[in-house]
């Protein structure tokens, strides 16, 4: 059935806008209370860092194999597994934690027990974020696709952004040090029960035989992606924004910290200022702007990269808190113009069948831009601290001309899918 007979409800929508920004607080909720957790236990600051790197690394390899899964099953399924995997992760996060607090596990073994359970998030995690796209893909016309794409981008940018910010604030008695991931948890439930009651009943996803049979892995998929003129250069400028957009997030409470001069109860409270700031500007871009202005994918992409690049700028700048909360708010606009930009783009160059690996690729660029880019740039800032946002700089002026210079970026796409 094609996409255009089928019609978006708004609950339905609503329902996916909350999961996709439940699941992007999932990735990155931790980020600001994951150092006090290391440190209380004994965890090592490097093995902190890289739980976050290998779990979105799981979550990257996982998500071509569900975006075969989505050509040939239903897409409420397999977004309600993501969610069940997101609660049990957050328990299993909470118990691993908990253990050694009260040192009933030894820190590496602490370590060990956190990973397996952030890995859980990263493989079923990554279901619910492919289908979801799918969905939408499934339910929306051309010329539709591109604001309800923009609008599930701004919640996983959102969430990207507000998760950071409120972990802090969810350190509440008598939970303490557990309460951001059991508050994930409980929410994350109620919105599961949602999808159960505003997600229709979708018909069987019916795929002949030999289309089923001949049909080419997900890595031969991906390889046909990246070969495709149209897809390929949404693709590559999505991968570079989201890994400066991780640079920028995993790096920002260290600089506030440091340039603040402050102890870190009050640093807390200005990296929730600066990037709650941050949050909000992503906000007015993604679910403002690209609807106000009617932007289309070829103007979201070349604004998006071109205000990041100047909110790195200014963030480069040692002038004080207030320069910074600025930079970090522009950069977020552009952030949230060009993540937005690519994945419409990309979805709406594609053909139907294309679908669920562009969906699988947008997701997978998602969680792979937090595997390298954070653990470099933090270790260049321990060098430099100037060093996150001189390689955020240099990746933007590449995309910036690439995106001003690349014709599929530059034009209307043409495809209906």
């Amino acid at each position: 059935m094609k996409a255009s007979h089928r019609v978006l409800q708004r609950g339905a929508f609503a329902c996916l806008v909350l999961i996709t920004f439940l699941m992007a607080i999932g990735n990155t909720g931790l980020i600001s209370i994951m150092p006090t957790i290391g440190r209380t236990i004994g965890i090592t600051d490097m093995l902190v860092a890289s739980v976050f790197s290998l779990s979105a690394l799981v979550w990257a390899i996982a998500s071509p194999f569900w975006a075969g899964v989505a050509d040939r099953h239903r897409r409420k399924p397999l977004i309600q597994l993501g969610m069940m995997g997101f609660i049990a992760s957050m328990l299993g996060c909470s118990l691993a934690v908990h253990g050694g607090l009260i040192h009933w596990l030894t820190p590496l073994a602490t370590f060990i027990a956190f990973f397996l359970c952030r890995a859980t998030y990263g493989i079923f995690g990554s279901a619910a974020a492919t289908a979801t796209q799918v969905y939408i893909a499934d339910h929306t016309d051309r010329k539709e696709r591109v604001q309800t794409l923009s609008a599930l981008a701004g919640a996983l940018s959102l969430g990207t952004i507000f998760g950071p910010a409120i972990a802090p604030f969810l350190i509440l008695p008598p939970f303490g040090l557990l309460g951001p991931m059991l508050s994930f948890a409980l929410v994350a439930l109620v919105a599961l029960a949602l999808s159960v009651v505003l997600i229709p009943k979708e018909s069987p996803v019916v795929v002949p035989a030999p289309q089923m049979s001949k049909g080419p892995p997900p890595s031969g998929r991906f390889r046909a992606l990246m070969l495709d003129e149209a897809i390929a250069p949404f693709l590559l400028y999505g991968a570079v924004l989201a890994s400066v957009q991780a640079i920028n997030i995993y790096s920002i409470g260290f600089v506030v910290i440091d340039r603040a001069h402050h102890g870190l109860r009050e640093g807390q409270m200005l990296i929730g200022l600066v990037m709650g700031c941050g949050a909000v500007a992503g906000l007015i871009g993604q679910w403002g702007l690209v609807r106000w202005l009617s932007l289309m994918p070829s103007q979201m992409v070349r604004w998006g990269a071109i205000l990041a690049l100047a909110g790195n700028a200014l963030m480069m700048i040692d002038g004080g808190i207030t320069l910074l909360a600025m930079g970090f708010s522009v950069a977020s606009l552009g952030y949230g113009l060009g993540r937005p930009g690519f994945s419409a783009g990309a979805s709406i160059a594609g053909r139907t069948e294309q679908q669920a690996g562009i969906a699988a690729a947008v997701s997978s660029i998602a969680g792979g831009s937090i595997v390298v880019p954070p653990i470099i740039a933090l270790a260049l800032y321990r060098q430099w601290p100037l060093g996150p946002f001189a390689i955020a700089i240099v990746a933007l002026l590449a995309v910036c001309a690439y995106a001003l210079r690349h014709p599929a970026l530059g034009r209307k796409p043409v495809t209906v899918s």
